[in-house]
């Protein structure tokens, strides 16, 4: 049995940025309260023919450029988003024929938005493990722009759009070293998004993300903890030996609150929340692409990668990249 190792990343983020201040004349808000409450300054919107799709095919090639391989050499696609091209073919599905590469496994992750990405990143690591593949490509990909009530001041500032993009590649030595995947549905009404097919009492009611952002910290910060310590143990490794934590980007009173479970300075911490917003499943990957990009992650480091979203589901994994 072998491992899953990151061999190439990417990020796409729309041209058009959306900034506080530019909130201020949409909703009773204000840029000091925004930042305050939450970190965010500005976050990325799709333009009008941007899609999860268009969006995670941009990732996709700056990914495999990075990895220095060819569509062709692709054995799995898996798109997480909550905001997919269509309900059904999958995302995954409409990128592989992009791409020319029918017959590879192709499919979405669209049931735990914020932590789909490390789902995600989870099956396609067992895949490469038993050997049934050799690369996969697994992308985050969302337009949260086009699911929240822009006339709600307490969701609207939290979200953006954009995608990133991740390729694993089989290899001999360590990568991919745990995944830890979790699910609670006793909080399925902490963060939610209606549609009018499973529910017909929704049928008069606008499609908008509904969360309890106040129940949500709560619980993020408790679960994550934990998480942490069952991904240390579970490798018989220290606080110390983590050298970056990629969280997915939610509130950055959440992420202090991780940097500091784990005694890391923010410095070493990947951070996109002030620029893009939270980006659901995009954010991670694309943390994890800016920090792989600037330099700052270097080979050899060990990476642990958090998320929490819709389910409630969470989830970790801990790469040596």
């Amino acid at each position: 049995m072998g491992y899953a190792q990151i061999i190439g990343t990417g990020g796409y983020l729309p041209e058009k940025i959306l900034t506080n201040f530019d909130l201020e004349k949409i909703v009773d808000t204000s840029h000091e309260w925004i930042v305050e409450r939450t970190g965010i300054h500005q976050r990325h919107i799709a333009a009008a023919h941007e899609t999860s799709l268009t969006m995670a095919e941009n990732a996709a090639h700056v990914a495999m450029n990075a990895a220095g391989i060819m569509p062709a050499e692709i054995g799995m696609i898996i798109v997480a988003t909550t905001t997919p091209e269509k309900t059904f073919p999958s995302t995954a599905c409409l990128l592989q024929q992009r791409l020319g590469i029918a017959g590879c496994p192709a499919f979405d992750l669209n049931s735990t938005a914020c932590a789909g990405f490390v789902y995600a990143l989870s099956i396609a690591d067992q895949f490469i493990r038993q050997g049934a593949i050799n690369n996969a490509m697994v992308i985050g990909s969302e337009v949260m722009s086009r699911v929240v009530d822009w006339s709600d001041r307490t969701i609207s500032i939290l979200f953006g759009d954009g995608a990133g993009a991740v390729i694993l590649g089989a290899a001999e030595q360590p990568g991919v070293l745990s995944t830890h995947l979790h699910a609670d549905g006793t909080h399925k009404d902490v963060l939610f998004l209606p549609n009018h097919i499973g529910n017909v009492t929704d049928v008069d009611t606008e499609l908008y993300m509904q969360m309890n952002g106040k129940q949500l910290f709560k619980l993020s910060v408790n679960i994550l903890g934990h998480l942490f310590d069952e991904t240390l143990a579970a490798n018989n490794l220290k606080k110390s030996d983590v050298n970056w934590l990629v969280p997915h980007q939610a509130n950055i009173r959440i992420i202090e609150a991780m940097a500091k479970k784990l005694d890391l300075p923010m410095e070493r911490v990947a951070i996109t929340l002030n620029e893009q917003g939270n980006t659901s499943a995009a954010s991670i990957p694309l943390a994890l692409d800016k920090a792989i990009r600037d330099t700052r992650i270097k080979r050899g480091d060990m990476l642990l990668l958090e998320g929490f979203g819709g389910g409630l589901a969470w989830g970790s994994a801990l790469i040596k990249y």
